[in-house]
C-alpha cells in the first residue's frame, strides 16, 4: 500500500494516543472527519493498522522487574522450535521474542514483578524446553520504551 502525507500525519496521531475521537485527529491532520474516516478504515482493512490496545503503567500493576534473556540452544529442528514458540506463546511474561542471527540464537524481553519471579519463570521455562545456556540480563533503568514505528516517506 502506498501511503500520502495524509495517511502519514493520520498514522503519527494515532500510534500517539488512538481514543481520541475522529474529530480530534481531523483537526490534527488539518482535514474533515469523513475523509480521515475513509482513510483509517482503509488502513486498517490493508493490515497497515494491525490493531488497536491500551498501554499499561508495568510499575503500578507491581512488573518492576524487566529482564532480557539470551538464549542459546543446541538444539536447530523444526519439532524443536514448534515447541520452543508454543511455550513462549503461552507465558504471558514474555512481552516479546525474537530470533536473531549470531551467537545468541534467541531474546526474550520478560516482565515479572521481581528476581524470584524470574526465577519461577526460568525455572519453568528450562522444565519445558531443552535449552544449552540461558543468560538473564536484569534492566535497571528503561531510558525509552515506545511503540510507535517511524512511518517511511513515499
Amino acid at each position: 500500500m502506498v501511503l500520502d502525507q495524509l495517511d502519514r500525519k493520520i498514522l503519527a496521531v494515532l500510534q500517539e494516543d488512538a481514543a481520541q475521537s475522529l474529530d480530534e485527529i481531523a483537526q490534527q491532520v488539518a482535514s474533515s472527519k469523513t475523509p480521515v474516516w475513509h482513510r483509517i478504515r482503509k488502513l486498517r482493512e490493508s493490515g497497515v493498522i494491525k490493531r488497536q490496545v491500551a498501554l499499561l503503567d508495568n510499575e503500578k500493576l507491581g512488573l518492576a522487574a524487566c529482564f532480557f534473556v539470551l538464549v542459546r540452544t543446541s538444539e536447530h529442528d523444526a519439532a524443536w522450535q514448534q515447541h520452543f514458540l508454543e511455550t513462549l506463546l503461552a507465558r504471558p511474561e514474555v512481552l516479546e521474542a525474537h530470533r536473531l542471527a549470531g551467537d545468541i540464537d534467541y531474546i526474550l524481553k520478560v516482565r515479572v514483578r521481581n528476581a524470584r519471579a524470574y526465577d519461577d519463570f526460568y525455572q519453568a521455562l528450562i522444565s519445558e524446553v531443552k535449552i544449552f545456556n540461558v543468560t538473564a540480563l536484569l534492566s535497571m533503568q528503561e531510558i525509552k520504551s515506545t511503540t510507535s514505528v517511524p512511518i517511511p516517506e513515499g
